[in-house]
């Protein structure tokens, strides 16, 4: 089994998602991003955009407005000001 990234998605609010992925595309102030297990360690601010979180072919997008994006040698950490899962509808 391939190495999996431990990834929180937390707002003042409460934790929006916990758990073991595969991928996390983020918006960095300094342009998008992308992070996978046993990344380099950075800190960066967040830009208003989706964080995209991939598992297999589970999807998860998450709306995020301002923050911050943690990775270090336990995952990722991502502390949102504002953020709200996306729902597809299917007409």
């Amino acid at each position: 089994m391939a190495d999996k990234l431990h990834v929180s998605l937390v707002t003042p609010e409460k934790e929006l998602f916990s758990g073991d992925v595969d991928q996390v595309i983020a918006p960095g102030t300094e342009g998008e991003f992308g992070v996978l297990a046993n990344h380099a360690p950075f800190m960066t601010t967040l830009a208003e955009g989706s964080v995209v979180i991939l598992d297999g072919d589970k999807r998860r997008v998450f709306n995020v407005r301002g923050g911050f994006a943690d990775v270090n040698a336990s995952g990722m950490t991502i502390l949102a000001e504002h953020a709200e899962e996306y729902v597809e509808t299917v007409h």
